[in-house]
């Protein structure tokens, strides 16, 4: 448990002067809901790709952790619309996020915002789901050090203004090392921190020989993927850069736990959660 409060920041002074905000992907507002009433006491926020991943996952975590009642359902705090998907138990919020970076980041936006104007502290985020491991066995599970783009700079750029920007992508080392060191204490999992590719498409930018277009060989796919893994990447997927450069503007501990070839970690998240929050 952490013995200093850590307040979300908003790297937004234009959002003072609004009377009312609006979370237009959520559905949620200030002037129509009670933020530090709905989300006042949430510590842990897990974000994943699909919405009935994280459904499953809110109702596993509750079961497990005794959150929750046996068979209970837990209702879309976002039903009013279908962008994303949100659930809650306890001090636990799980949300979706989509598929790629520009899902994500119009999430995460969102999701940082909710934070504040909930005025939670402490607020530990950690985003899951699969991805191409490299040089790793089917279901091992991947804890992110740092993302790094396709050249394999950590580094997330974006354009804004007609201006390129460019921002950090590291992630928590502390909470990494506290997770490794939790999967070693359980031997459950076989678990390794490393680098994670981050990529803006599914098939030509993961090397892949099966989609539309490819127009390089396999050879020169295992030269490139070689690479990678010399350079520390062990997985690849398609949200960690901006997870980790927004999270890091705006004050919260993140980091992400991915896991290759297997759509089920729920038991390294339970197992974790237990672990960094004594």
């Amino acid at each position: 448990m952490r013995d200093v409060d850590n307040l979300i920041h908003l790297s937004n002074p234009h959002l003072e002067k609004m009377k009312d905000d609006i979370l237009y992907h959520f559905a949620l507002g200030t002037s129509t809901h009670d933020f530090p009433a709905l989300f006042g006491d949430v510590k842990f926020v897990c974000v994943g790709g699909s919405a009935s991943r994280m459904k499953a996952f809110i109702t596993y975590i509750a079961e497990e952790l005794g959150l929750g009642s046996v068979g209970a359902d837990y209702p879309n705090i976002c039903a009013g619309t279908d962008r994303y998907a949100m659930y809650k138990v306890g001090p636990v919020l799980s949300v979706s996020h989509g598929m790629g970076i520009p899902s994500i980041a119009i999430m995460l936006h969102e999701l940082i915002k909710l934070l504040y104007h909930s005025k939670c502290s402490n607020v530990t985020i950690i985003r899951i789901g699969t991805s191409g491991g490299i040089g790793l066995e089917p279901g091992s599970v991947v804890i992110t050090s740092q993302s790094v783009d396709a050249t394999f700079k950590p580094q997330f750029e974006q354009v804004i203004l007609g201006k390129t920007v460019i921002r950090s992508t590291n992630l928590d080392d502390q909470l990494a090392k506290e997770l490794m060191q939790c999967s070693k204490e359980i031997h459950q999992f076989n678990t390794v921190i490393g680098n994670t590719m981050c990529t803006l498409d599914f098939y030509e930018g993961q090397a892949r020989l099966d989609g539309a277009i490819c127009l390089y060989t396999e050879e020169e796919k295992m030269q490139y993927l070689k690479a990678a893994y010399d350079a520390g990447v062990r997985n690849i997927e398609m949200e960690s850069s901006v997870f980790a450069a927004i999270c890091n503007l705006s004050g919260e501990t993140a980091v992400t736990l991915i896991s290759p070839g297997s759509l089920y970690i729920h038991e390294a998240i339970v197992t974790f959660f237990t672990y960094i929050s004594k």
